[in-house]
Formats: structure tokens, C-alpha cells, sequence
């Protein structure tokens, strides 16, 4: 005995989606706004927020040390090579 769990399709009803929602007007309408908003607001506050710059890159560099590492030995041999673990074996 087989059961058909599919959705029922009604005639004239797409069930997967034709196009992204990045390729829909709508994206293109947020995208538009988030740049005119995002253009008002670094005309407006440039001036105090380039006072922080310097700190900015500085946070940025222990941030940039934790996240772009991706753990030191992150393997199972405590750090060591192959051609170590081979040299043991033999």
C-alpha cells in the first residue's frame, strides 16, 4: 500500500516558487531604500563617527585574530604532522 504524501496541486497554482526573492521587486524596493537610507545616515553622522575609526580598527584586529583562525589544532593529534604521526608508527 503506497500513499501519495505530496501536497494536491490545484490547476493553475505553482507549487515551487518561480524566482528568488532576490529577483522580485520587492528586493529591489528594499534595496533602493536601504541605500538612500544608508546614504542619509553617513551624511549625517560622518562627522562623530570618524572619531572612532581608530578604535574601530583596533577592536577589529583581536575580532579578526578570534574568527579568521578557525582554531589552532583543531585536528585530534595535538598539532602534530602526518609525517610525525608516520615516523612514530615505523
Amino acid at each position: 500500500m503506497s500513499h501519495n504524501h505530496s501536497p494536491h496541486q490545484i490547476p493553475g497554482q505553482h507549487t515551487q516558487k518561480d524566482g528568488s526573492f532576490w529577483r522580485s521587486r520587492y528586493s529591489i524596493g528594499l534595496l533602493v531604500i536601504g541605500a538612500v537610507a544608508g546614504y542619509f545616515l553617513w551624511t549625517e553622522h560622518r562627522a562623530h563617527l570618524s572619531q572612532w575609526w581608530p578604535y574601530a580598527i583596533l577592536l577589529l584586529c583581536p575580532l579578526m585574530h578570534v574568527f579568521m583562525h578557525g582554531g589552532h589544532g583543531g585536528n585530534a593529534n595535538g598539532g602534530t604532522s602526518q609525517q610525525d604521526d608516520d615516523q612514530r608508527r615505523s
